[in-house]
């Protein structure tokens, strides 16, 4: 399974459906809160091509974009085989 990273903040709603989709798929993910990170934000801008919102979530080094491009990725039926790597 490739790494997958969650660009994420506190108290965002987005965020949280992404993360419960990935938990259903049995993913491991790590997450960083970009709130509290400035650095990592800066980090987030430069991997997404510019995009501020959150989540932006990377499977491996492909950018998936947010919780809403997860979904349509899972609806689908490509996201079982990119967690799959």
């Amino acid at each position: 399974m490739p790494t997958i990273t969650v660009y994420s903040g506190p108290n965002c709603p987005y965020c949280v459906r992404a993360k419960e989709l990935l938990k259903k798929k049995g993913a491991n993910f790590d997450v960083i809160d970009v709130k509290a990170d400035r650095e990592q934000f800066d980090v987030m801008l430069s991997k997404s091509g510019g995009r501020r919102t959150i989540p932006q979530i990377f499977i491996g080094e492909l950018h998936v974009g947010g919780c809403d491009d997860l979904h349509a990725l899972d609806a689908a039926g490509k996201l079982d085989a990119l967690l799959a790597g």
